[in-house]
This record gives C-alpha cells, structure tokens and sequence, in this order.
C-alpha cells in the first residue's frame, strides 16, 4: 500500500474523469459497441483472450473498450475477471487431429491429405493502405464436411523420422499442474511450460523465436501444420458417467518440424516444437512452437548457449501482466525510498570530493618537494 497515495483521492478522481474522457471522444460520433470490436478486431481479441487465460469474445471486447485499445489493460481486466469465477470442474483434452479447419497450411509438403486451406489471412494481402473497407462479397467457399485432414506429422511418423507425439506405453503420464493455482517452481514439466508460454506475451516470444532463427539457440524449423478452426470442448461430469459437450471454441494449432542430429543415445530424427492459442493466433502460435522445441534442448542433450533456451529466464520473464505490473509500479510514489538514496549519493559525493581533495594536496606536497 502506497501511504503518499492516499492524500490525493481528489486528484485521482479527477485522473479517472479525464480518462474516462479521452477514451469517449468526440461525443458527436457514435460509440463504439464491444459486438462491433468483437466482430471486426477478432484478431485483437484473440490475443487479449489467450494472454488473458479466458476464452470469452464479448468479455474480452469488453476490456479492449475499457481499456481504450491498450492490450495488456486488457489482459489484465480479464485476468482479474477471472479469478471472480467459480470453477466448476474440468474439461477433456480437446482432440485437434479431427478439428474441421477453417485454414490449415503446411510449409513441409504441398500435396497433403485433404489439402491446403488457405483460409483467412494476411499472408497473400497487398500492404496497401486503403482509404475505404468497405463491405467485400465473400464467395462460399466451405469444405465439405466429409474431407479428412489428418496430422502432417503423421507421414513423417509412419518411418519413425519423427520423435512420437505420445508418450511409450507403460509410461506413467501424470496430470499437468495448474499455473493459475499452483507457484511456479523449476524446473517444470513441459506442460506446465506449455501453459506459461499461452498466457505469456505474443511480442515477447515472438522476439525469442526470431532469436532462434538467427542462430541464438538450435532450431533449423519447416511449419509442419497450422490449423485454425473450431473444436468441441466436453465438460467431464462424473455424476452421470460421461462427459457432455458444451460448446465449440475457435483455436489456432502450430507443429513445427525441428531438425536433430542425434546423439549416442537418440537416432538423427524430426522433433517437435508445439503451439496452441485461442481464437485467430498463428504468430503467437508459431512464436511459441519455436520457444517450446528451443526449451527442450536439455531434452535432447544440445547445450544451452541462449536465451531462448533458458527455461527460467523465458518463463519468468514471458508474463506480461506481471512485466506490466513490476514496471509500471515505477509511476507510482517511491520518494522514502528515493530520499534515502539521495542520502546516500550525497554522502558518497562527499567522501569521494575529500579523498580527492586529499589525493591533490599530497600530490601538490610531492611536486614542491621534488622542485627543492
């Protein structure tokens, strides 16, 4: 609690009004609805959605509104949101392999089982600037249901030049920790990674990926598959002995193919780096695909030279709430504590101008006596 903080309750109040102020605008214009941010800044809300660990569209439109667009409010707002819910169980593992793909692209093969669905995206746009979006004319162009689209992965699994995507039978698979409920301790299994990386900052890993790019690390990575579509979540509910559907929810899913050397224990092989994002994600997910192989190089026996793959300095560093947080609490008052090293620098001034003063008169007493 900052003590200093409590005598300006006026001046704060005033800081709300003014805010509250600047983000209306023009009072003329019309405002904007959160359906209106949900619908056309579904790319923005994905983000705040999946940084914020809740998967809501409205709610999270809501809090890019509140927040006057600045993403990391909002993650925070929907964050804060959440720890109000009650939790009422789990959900079962949602199967991706069989999710009806609205876009799913792989950059290893070009003819894959049911085909590259290119989807909506950014990747074939003109970075043009127009002046008016208009309305466009959208063809239908839905896949049948029918078309099987099976895991790019798989192909390369069928002559085992792929580490396998399950674990060996007979081996015990605990459930992964919660990071929502549990502290953070090192090292972490790498579901627990795995959850740290979905909630942290797109940008961030984003960087950390690039860096593994360039050679800060050991990844030589192909996209074996990105998926974007929508996938059935079951709520477990034991008192009736089966899980029972609730809803679908939009998702973006990234493998990516590493190359590996081996070792004397492991043949020369494919691994796998993974990504899984709520909403319309594919850079957060591609980012975090990169991240996650360059973490498992302790896995693979490759030494640790980078960032990238420092567990501890990634996963401790990647949360951007609590970056926002430790930084911004810089604004607020902090005069004891810099009074006291304003103290502090005075008195070391001090002792380092009468050293000096010292040093000048013994060298001044030296330089007379070598002129006698």
């Amino acid at each position: 609690m900052y003590v200093a903080v409590k005598g300006g309750e006026k001046a704060i109040a005033n800081a709300h009004a003014l805010l509250a102020k600047r983000g209306r605008g023009e009072v003329d214009a019309p405002r904007i609805d959160y359906a209106q941010m949900r619908d056309q800044m579904g790319v923005l809300v994905s983000r705040v959605m999946a940084e914020g660990s809740l998967y809501d569209p409205d709610l999270a439109a809501k809090a890019l509104l509140q927040a006057q667009g600045d993403v990391l409010e909002a993650v925070t707002l929907l964050r804060s949101y959440r720890t109000t819910l009650p939790r009422f169980g789990l959900t079962v593992a949602v199967d991706t392999a069989g999710l009806p793909s609205e876009r799913r692209v792989s950059a290893t093969f070009k003819d894959i089982p049911g085909g590259q669905q290119l989807g909506a995206t950014f990747d074939y746009t003109h970075r043009l600037l127009t002046d008016e979006l208009g309305t466009p004319e959208v063809p239908n162009l839905e896949m049948p249901p029918s078309a099987a689209m099976p895991r790019v992965t798989d192909l390369l699994g069928v002559d085992a030049l792929i580490e396998a995507d399950k674990p060996a039978e007979g081996w015990n698979d605990p459930d992964p920790g919660d990071l929502t409920r549990e502290p953070t301790t090192f090292p972490m299994s790498r579901a627990e990674r795995l959850q740290a990386l979905n909630r942290g900052d797109e940008g961030f890993l984003l960087s950390l990926g690039y860096s593994t790019q360039r050679g800060f690390g050991n990844n030589h990575p192909f996209v074996g598959e990105v998926r974007v579509g929508e996938v059935e979540i079951e709520f477990d509910a034991p008192e009736i002995g089966h899980a029972v559907p609730i809803g679908r929810i939009e998702m973006t899913e990234c493998q990516m193919v590493n190359q590996f050397v081996g070792n004397t224990e492991q043949a020369p092989q494919f691994t796998r780096g993974y990504g899984l994002v709520f909403g319309r994600g594919e850079r957060k997910a591609m980012s975090m695909s990169l991240v996650d192989r360059a973490l498992r190089s302790e896995e693979f026996g490759e030494r640790i030279v980078s960032p990238a793959q420092d567990e501890e300095f990634v996963i401790a560093h990647s949360d951007n709430v609590q970056a926002t947080g430790f930084v911004e609490h810089l604004k607020l008052p902090h005069y004891v504590d810099f009074q006291a090293e304003l103290g502090l620098i005075r008195s070391l001034r001090r002792e380092f101008e009468t050293r000096h003063a010292a040093d000048a008169r013994m060298s001044a007493g030296k330089d007379q006596n070598g002129e006698n």
